[in-house]
């Protein structure tokens, strides 16, 4: 398959905690002829596993670190940021989309009266 016959791939970035979000998003984009790279689970939220113990702080940095290998892969991004949130990791996954020329779209609009691209 050449470049130009593969089909767009979408970076889903926000906060593990909207694991729902991320599910119906993900669902939505595919069905809309996208590959999609997303969180690794959808299930708990790195807070839950980070008290739970099921994940290490230094664990959750690799994860960090692999989630901008997947907006670097990724041909454009898709922010949810449910109620406008936008936490650490996903400010710091945008900033680095910014930097490679990333188009962005966002699941809710940023500012009142400007228009933008949703998810």
């Amino acid at each position: 398959m050449s470049d130009a016959d593969r089909p767009q791939i979408v970076c889903l970035c926000g906060s593990s905690r909207f694991f729902k979000t991320f599910e119906r998003v993900n669902m939505e984009e595919t069905l809309a002829g996208r590959i999609v790279l997303s969180i690794g689970t959808t299930r708990r939220s790195d807070r839950e596993l980070l008290e739970a113990g099921d994940l290490t702080v230094e664990q959750k940095a690799a994860l960090d670190r692999l989630h901008l290998a997947k907006v670097e892969l990724s041909d454009e991004v898709c922010v949810l940021n449910v109620g406008g949130y936008v936490g650490e990791s996903t400010a710091r996954e945008i900033a680095y989309a910014r930097t490679l020329g990333k188009p962005i779209r966002w699941l809710e609009p940023q500012e009142r009266g400007v228009t933008h691209e949703r998810c």
